[in-house]
């Protein structure tokens, strides 16, 4: 069996890749498995190599592009800006990494305590198609840091991306600390189901709790990050031209499709016209086409199906009382183009609202003040990142700690940066990637005390 790939751009066909068997997944395993064996005994191997692929990454940083775009449809300059950020988060860890993760030594009655951090061992990644390198890279960096090896499928919608990952990291060093295998979901599941220690994830709600009750079955542990459905909330007191300009990039990063992407606009009623008025006429001026131009700023939906799923979204939000004051319609007859739309006079129970959507859909909710714009917010499945715009600090302090997510920006958006946590609540997944934390995940925290000799207790444990 072959898995297929489309241009979303152009529906041409790219390639044909092989989906791999069972046994070939158990063989990129057990290699996997013989490499931490060394891989984890030197930090400052492991440093070297993440600076050797952070400075091929910038030097193939055009070609990787280009096989992005071809694959999934982001931008020429956006899928630039993803191949450097994943340079930049390598030397991050490569820096960092062994410092977060030396001994710990702490008092106790025993005559020595410390804390060791050690590796599990390998690590099943399985990863999405919307940010390729970035994604793999995100938790790559600091679980190979860590002295972990991995084992990754990418998205049957970009494997080349993925094979391109391996390909560079094969260059640097000849352990297999990092391999790649092909194929479908039903390979995924080969995956969890083989001798990895612990398990990955970013995608779907539905796919992750597959692939948690999987994991857990087998009691591996495993991160999942699903996604969001980020409230982008604007006050009375915020620069409402910022707010606006701001909400254009929010919403339509990566074509719509980005988990952190803002995706509900909840504005108080008091500013709500002038907001409206603003953000439509700066997302109607979005230029978009063939991603490759220099000068596009959105191209496609990811495929046939993700353009489907938007017109119905939309469709729904319209035939149950919102209306489409931009866009709304799909772009001409070759390609899985969407025109950016704003959507007004949305209700809670609209699927806009319910449902993560992935593409250039912006539904706008008029919020009575602050509070009620709170309350907006936190009525979601998802708890991933959220924005908060208002020129008073101190407010936005106070709102932050009362917005339920992983990540609250303030008079910005939502960005994943490698120097801090990233991860959800609620329907978004648990488990933290990047920063020391995202470290942490995938290591055994081992406490060692020494005595001189035996002291009894009288507790229990």
């Amino acid at each position: 069996m072959k898995i297929v790939t489309i241009n979303p751009a152009t529906e041409e066909v790219i390639a044909e890749h092989d989906i791999m068997s069972k046994e070939q997944v158990n063989e990129r395993v057990k290699r996997a498995r013989e490499a931490f064996n060394t891989w984890r005994l030197d930090p400052h191997r492991r440093a070297s190599v993440l600076y050797e692929v952070a400075s091929i990454l910038r030097k193939e940083k055009d070609k990787l592009a280009r096989i992005a775009v071809q694959e999934m449809g982001k931008t020429i300059k956006e899928a630039r800006a993803e191949v450097e950020k994943c340079a930049l988060t390598l030397e991050y860890f490569a820096d960092n990494g062994e410092h977060f993760i030396r001994d710990e030594v702490t008092a106790t009655d025993a005559r020595k305590t410390y804390i060791a951090f050690e590796p599990l061992g390998v690590i099943g990644s399985i990863m999405p198609w919307n940010f390729p390198y970035w994604q793999g890279i995100r938790f790559a960096a600091p679980a190979l840091m860590a002295g972990n090896t991995i084992v990754m499928k990418p998205s049957s919608t970009t494997p080349q991306c993925g094979k391109e990952l391996e390909r560079i990291f094969s260059s640097v060093d000849s352990i297999s600390m990092f391999l790649t295998v092909i194929g479908n979901g039903k390979v995924g599941e080969m995956l969890i189901d083989s001798q990895v220690d612990a398990v990955t994830f970013t995608g779907s709600v539905e796919v992750g709790a597959r692939v948690a009750s999987r994991a857990g079955a087998l009691v591996k542990k495993c991160v999942l990050e699903l996604g969001g459905s980020d409230p982008f909330i604007v006050l009375d007191d915020a620069d409402i031209d910022k707010a606006a300009s701001a909400a254009v990039k929010g919403r339509l990063i990566n074509n719509g499709q980005s988990c952190i992407a803002s995706k509900r606009f909840i504005v108080v009623k008091s500013v709500a016209d002038e907001f409206i008025d603003l953000f439509a006429r700066k997302i109607e001026r979005v230029r978009v086409g063939d991603p490759m131009h220099e000068d596009t700023e959105l191209g496609p939906l990811v495929n046939e199906q993700s353009l489907k799923n938007i017109e119905s979204i939309v469709n729904d939000a319209v035939s149950n009382g919102a209306e489409c004051i931009v866009g709304g319609k799909r772009i001409g007859n070759k390609g899985y183009f969407y025109s950016p739309t704003i959507l007004v006079k949305v209700k809670q129970d609209m699927r806009v609202v319910r449902e993560e959507v992935f593409g250039p859909v912006a539904p706008v909710i008029i919020a009575d003040d602050e509070r009620d714009a709170i309350r907006l917010a936190n009525d979601s499945e998802f708890g991933l990142g959220a924005s908060v715009w208002t020129t008073n600090l101190d407010r936005a302090e106070s709102i932050a700690r009362k917005i339920h997510a992983g990540l609250v920006t303030i008079n910005n958006v939502v960005v994943s940066d490698p120097r801090v946590p990233f991860g959800g609540i609620k329907k978004s997944g648990f488990g933290r990637e990047l920063s020391r934390y995202g470290m942490l995940e995938f290591m055994n925290i081992k406490t060692v005390r020494f005595y001189d000799q035996l002291i009894h207790y009288h507790h229990v444990e």
